[in-house]
């Protein structure tokens, strides 16, 4: 078990120390659940106020909060504290040295140095390993693919053939790479073709064969990039599908083939983005939010949560809505029918005196 003095605590995380007695810190906590040798977290409100409840000695806080009687650690960012403190106590996932003697590794394939296979695995014709990456259970890396330095795949990870994978990726349970973008055309116009070009269905399809676009593009990922378990991104038809470096994407995301995603950043769980769309740099999209095909999103934009978005934003777009808008737009309309409640409500309380004047009117002309 790891143990650590306050102090070295408070180094790690380059906070200001203020300390009442010596503490071994061997693991950390919400206040409620400490000890006296937990650190307690109390990051927020509610935690500092309940490190009046909590059993532990020590404590790491926001910057400006002292608590008698406790030891504290104070820092400017308490989230940023609390990462270098789960990467100090954090216990990465086991895998074989070496290669398992169940995995299947092509002839072909190229291996670096302290590459780790684990069982199950498939690593096909002429697919390229970098040094130091480490591959768990049951995954499959297709021919000609090729992963970077010092990358991390969980169990069931698949990568398609030609799909590219930067330095230092983290790859979740059950991720895909590299699978067919759901690309398909019809011999002659359909309903959504119609419904584009007239905003009408005018007549319906007798026969409608679907014929299915080929996708002889691949995945680029970038490096430093995290994807979430579950999460699919498909290659693109002609051109590759792109991630760029230092993007970080969650579970249950869904990228099309053909899009261009750029550096930094976040895509939250349960996203949907249809193909061919261009996000920039530093592009937050929240979770369920969801893009239509051939959109552009500028750098530096939030998507928030559930927003439909049908249409290209400039860089710098708070993002709302469905259909979604501009932030400020939303606003506005929703002050609108804030307004047109009230004005509503006023119609309906002198409702009986316009009934009133409409029946002296009538009377007027029929006398």
């Amino acid at each position: 078990m790891k143990t650590f003095t306050v102090e070295e605590i408070s180094q790690i995380v380059g906070g200001m120390l203020t300390k009442v007695q010596d503490v071994k810190i061997s693991q950390i906590a919400p206040p409620l659940l400490s000890d006296e040798n937990t650190l307690a977290l109390a990051l927020g409100e509610e935690e500092i106020a309940n490190l009046a409840k909590s059993k532990a000695k020590a404590a790491l806080v926001p910057l400006g909060v002292q608590i008698d009687g406790l030891t504290t650690i104070e820092v400017e960012r308490p989230r940023l504290a609390m990462m270098k403190l789960l990467n100090v106590f954090y216990t990465a996932p086991e895998v074989n040295k070496g290669i398992h003697p169940t995995a299947v590794v092509h002839e072909s394939a190229k291996l670096g140095e302290n590459v780790q296979i684990g069982p199950n695995v498939v690593i096909s014709h002429d697919a390229e390993i970098g040094d130091g990456t480490k591959i768990m259970a049951n995954s499959y890396i297709g021919g000609g693919a090729k992963i970077g330095k010092n990358c991390f795949f969980h169990p069931g990870v698949n990568i398609g053939d030609r799909v590219e994978v930067g330095n230092d990726v983290i790859l979740h349970h059950g991720v895909s790479l590299g699978a067919d973008g759901f690309s398909f055309v019809t011999e002659n116009p359909d309903n959504i073709e119609q419904a584009r070009k007239d905003g009408e269905i005018k007549e319906a399809n007798q026969k409608h064969v679907i014929f299915k676009i080929p996708s002889i593009g691949a995945v680029k990922i970038g490096n430093n990039v995290e994807i979430g378990a579950n999460t699919a991104i498909d290659r693109g038809t002609i051109e590759n599908t792109t991630i760029g470096d230092n993007t970080k994407i969650d579970d249950l995301v869904m990228i099309g083939h053909n899009c261009k995603v750029g550096q930094g950043c976040l895509i939250v769980s349960q996203v949907g983005i249809a193909g061919s769309c261009v996000i920039g740099d530093r592009v937050v999209i929240a979770g369920q939010a969801g893009l239509a095909d051939h959109i552009e999103i500028g750098s530096d934009s939030i998507v928030t949560a559930k927003a439909g978005v049908t249409k290209s934003f400039p860089e710098k777009s708070i993002i709302v809505g469905i259909p979604a808008m501009p932030r400020k737009d939303f606003i506005k309309q929703l002050k609108t029918m804030k307004d047109a409640q009230e004005i509503f409500a006023k119609f309906r309380k002198y409702e009986p005196l316009l009934k009133g004047f409409e029946e002296n009117v009538n009377n007027d002309h029929n006398s």
